[in-house]
């Protein structure tokens, strides 16, 4: 276990990609007005959200 509150490894990049793909829908749909792009960005989210739970699991060992 690391001392270091930031995500490392497969976290953060889970964490990155998500928020680069949430990103990109969001900025496509803006420019397009096409609704398809939310599909995107919901996707962006869960990633994100995979790898902060990911995080948190390491940091605490698992317990809940």
């Amino acid at each position: 276990m690391s001392a270091t509150p930031s995500p490392r490894g497969w976290e953060l990049l889970l964490v990155m990609a998500g928020a680069l793909a949430a990103m990109t829908g969001t900025t496509a749909a803006y420019v397009t007005h096409d609704h398809v792009w939310r599909y995107l960005v919901v996707a962006g989210c869960f990633v994100q959200c995979i790898g902060w739970v990911r995080h948190g699991c390491r940091q605490r060992g698992g317990a809940r």
